[in-house]
């Protein structure tokens, strides 16, 4: 695509084999207005757990980390197979970002459960969502039909969503889920008979940016609370701990290439829905970490279960989702072990020590199979 775009062009399915497909600078602008929600997100369950409240904190960080994923999840799967990048595409874009930025000023609210401004951060959203697919429809090729269901999918559930506003206790979480589930059905409804070319290349490096800035969330949370200030000894091993935590995430997510997986709908639904959970994990182990450096008395039970248990759930999520088969024994084994150091003293070493090792041994077992080839 071109740096300066033409005025309009007709918005036609994309290669889904297109070569040097790749992140363009419109998608990272996007990316980077979600930085500011996922950050206020994670602070707000760091306070949660840290003042006793973790249930509620849990439920709330949930909930509205749907909101955030599933409004990231929409545009960068329509992008995939529909990016025109003409004028009219970029100004919809625009429209869905100040959405983005109306739902971050509603994230405070929401966690408490007063979903008004996140409704209607999402409500402009799925205006300028609505528009691309009606205009995917409007060049009336073999995707009319998906595109038509997916405007008609996206519209009614928001109307639904409206609904929740009127409600609250038990039903308001029943509704939520029923409307999450919702969600979710609408694509899988929507491409039954002709599935979007989304590129699978392009869809793993936008995955893999997210991953990218959920852990520059863990650093910024690590970062801010070491601020806070304790004594020199204890500010180094935490420290150190966290950067390895991150830092063998990374390696983890990155260890090989996926888009190799993304062969079909069903797997990429899987694949893609899936991520929920890493991304979640991984965002609330930055809350954890912040938990864990800002308890003045040294380790607690609660401090360690706010970094142990994400740090699990993303192990076992990543393996079931991304990683390959081999070494699967050792992930699994080392979420055990990282869960029963929750209930010694200072977790964070033994959990950094945990993971360091898993990835030696992983590293270790992938060189033996790649000589044995």
């Amino acid at each position: 695509m071109s740096t300066l775009p033409q005025w309009r062009r007709p918005m036609r399915a994309r290669d889904s084999n297109e070569p040097h497909r790749v992140a363009t600078p419109l998608e990272l602008l996007f990316d980077l207005c979600f930085v500011v929600a996922i950050a206020q997100l994670g602070q707000l369950l760091h306070h949660s757990v840290s003042e006793g409240h973790a249930a509620h904190g849990i439920a709330g960080f949930l909930m509205v980390f749907f909101a955030i994923w599933w409004a990231w999840m929409n545009f960068t799967w329509f992008a995939s197979a529909y990016d025109a990048d003409d004028v009219p595409y970029r100004l919809t874009a625009l429209l869905q970002i100040s959405g983005v930025l109306v739902l971050a000023a509603g994230v405070p609210a929401a966690f408490e459960g007063r979903l008004g401004f996140v409704t209607l951060g999402y409500a402009i959203m799925r205006i300028g969502l609505t528009a691309q697919w009606l205009r995917a429809a409007h060049a009336r090729d073999e995707g009319r039909g998906t595109a038509l269901r997916m405007a008609a999918g996206v519209s009614t559930v928001m109307v639904g969503w409206g609904l929740i506003l009127f409600s609250h206790g038990t039903a308001h979480t029943l509704l939520f889920v029923l409307m999450a589930a919702a969600e979710l059905a609408v694509p899988v409804w929507a491409e039954r008979r002709w599935s979007t070319p989304w590129h699978p290349h392009h869809i793993a490096e936008r995955y893999g940016l997210l991953f990218i800035i959920v852990l520059g969330e863990i650093v910024l949370s690590t970062t801010l609370a070491v601020e806070g200030g304790f004594d020199t000894a204890r500010l180094w091993w935490v420290a150190g701990s966290g950067l390895l935590i991150v830092f063998c995430f990374w390696w983890l997510y990155f260890e090989e290439p996926v888009h190799h997986r993304l062969v079909d709908n069903r797997r990429a639904f899987v694949w893609g829905y899936g991520h929920f959970f890493v991304f979640a994990s991984a965002a609330a182990l930055g809350s954890g970490l912040a938990v864990a450096l800002t308890v003045p008395d040294g380790p607690t039970l609660r401090g360690n279960l706010a970094v142990c248990i994400p740090v699990a759930l993303l192990l076992v999520s990543l393996q079931l989702l991304h990683l390959p088969r081999s070494g699967a024994i050792l992930v699994y084994i080392s979420a055990l072990v990282v869960m029963c150091a929750a209930f010694a003293g200072p977790a964070l070493p033994i959990v950094a020590f945990v993971l360091v090792a898993m990835v030696a041994a992983r590293v270790l077992i992938r060189a033996r199979l790649t000589r044995d080839r």
